[in-house]
């Protein structure tokens, strides 16, 4: 009777163990905004590139998988303030649209099988809302898992956006003529890296 008692016990804690495992992979993960960041590129007169960026960001992921990153329009820093305010008043219309989405899945049974200190390379298919205007995009993700509870995320490719496609082509020659300059590519590469941590 003793050792049948034993035996139980210890198949129980063997159980025990496994849930608390198995909900420790499962995590929901939410931004670290302060350790993150996201630029973008802009090219004018056909050979000057400047990298732009984003200060303020929120996202999460769910234990489904299923991931939003939000960006306040009103944030973007290009080091130079007359030019913010030129973007948030010609080009995006932060009075009108303050957020940018973006929306995806990343496959939530290899991010739960991944262990500290491994990576995997993932392709998504996303959904971008900026200024009211949806478009798809594909990315090509790294997914590293620095430790059980930090979980970073980058673009291992540049995604290449269009103004046109995010109706953005008449604020960026509004930006063109108040600046005059020649021309202001209508190609915008962005980067991001991400930092979730365990919530």
């Amino acid at each position: 009777m003793h050792k049948n008692h034993q035996r139980f016990t210890f198949f129980s804690s063997i159980l025990l163990l496994s849930m608390l495992c198995g909900a420790a992979s499962a995590a929901d993960w939410t931004l670290d905004n302060e350790a993150s960041q996201l630029n973008f590129v802009s090219i004018k007169a056909g050979n000057i590139a400047e990298t732009h960026t984003f200060d303020e960001l929120m996202g999460h992921i769910s234990e489904s998988g299923a991931a939003e990153l939000s960006i306040t329009l009103d944030s973007v820093n290009t080091a130079i303030d007359i030019r913010n305010e030129r973007m948030r008043t010609m080009l995006f219309d932060t009075a009108s649209a303050p957020k940018a989405t973006i929306k995806t899945s990343i496959d939530a049974t290899m991010l739960n099988d991944l262990e500290p200190g491994q990576s995997m390379l993932t392709t998504v298919e996303a959904m971008l809302d900026l200024s009211g205007t949806q478009s798809n995009i594909t990315a090509e993700l790294q997914v590293f898992k620095l430790n059980a509870s930090t979980l970073l995320v980058s673009t291992h490719k540049p995604i290449l956006l269009n103004a046109t496609n995010l109706g953005l082509e008449a604020g960026v020659e509004k930006l063109r003529e108040v600046a005059g300059l020649p021309a202001i590519s209508l190609a915008v590469p962005v980067s991001f890296t991400l930092l979730f941590t365990a919530s």
